[in-house]
């Protein structure tokens, strides 16, 4: 047994994922369309300075609601006046996509038996500040991002290649940037 592959009561983990439950996950969602329902959501503060904290208190998937407790702290670089103490808004923006990309690669892989031996994915983008302090007519985001997937795993580069080619279809976060999503702002003034 490898590593990566442990064994539990009738069910088998591949790349630490059980693929039995992938199954049944699906199946529940085939059986019933309601519980394709997933919803997300965070409360972030501000705490001073260009530092803020992300509270993650809970998510719904189908009719289940999944208590969380976890806290993401955002501040800015020295250099955009922050002291440097977490990852900016962009780094959380990137690692976002990255962890949605490399969530599909490792559960595609786990149900077609593929053992991953490694998996890697590189982004970065550029933004102009001008358009961020207001002093140009400049997008304030990115333009384009670049990203590099480096995987090892005991597949054909043809399975890769599909796995690949799904992942870049199906990866939400990744069609959360790629395409344009409505966003419903309500500003509150106490």
């Amino acid at each position: 047994m490898t590593p990566t592959q442990t064994m539990t009561p009738a069910r088998q983990h591949l790349n630490g994922i059980n693929p039995q439950d992938v199954h049944d996950l699906v199946a529940r969602i085939k059986g019933d369309v309601r519980e394709a329902r997933s919803v997300w959501g965070v409360t972030t503060r501000w705490t001073g300075g260009t530092t803020v904290a992300t509270h993650v208190a809970n998510c719904t998937l189908g009719s289940a609601d999944e208590p969380k407790d976890f806290v993401i702290r955002v501040d800015e670089p020295v250099g955009l006046g922050g002291k440097n103490t977490a990852p900016n808004p962009q780094e959380t923006l990137l690692a976002a996509l990255n962890s949605c990309m490399t969530v599909g690669y490792a559960a595609l892989c786990t149900l077609e038996g593929i053992r991953l031996e490694s998996l890697e994915i590189e982004t970065e983008g550029e933004i102009d500040l001008r358009g961020f302090l207001g002093l140009a007519p400049v997008t304030p985001g990115y333009d384009r991002l670049r990203y590099t997937v480096r995987i090892k795993a005991d597949a054909t580069d043809e399975q890769l290649q599909r796995i690949h080619r799904t992942v870049m279809k199906t990866s939400p976060n990744r069609w959360n940037l790629a395409e344009q999503v409505q966003l419903d702002p309500t500003l509150v003034i106490a």
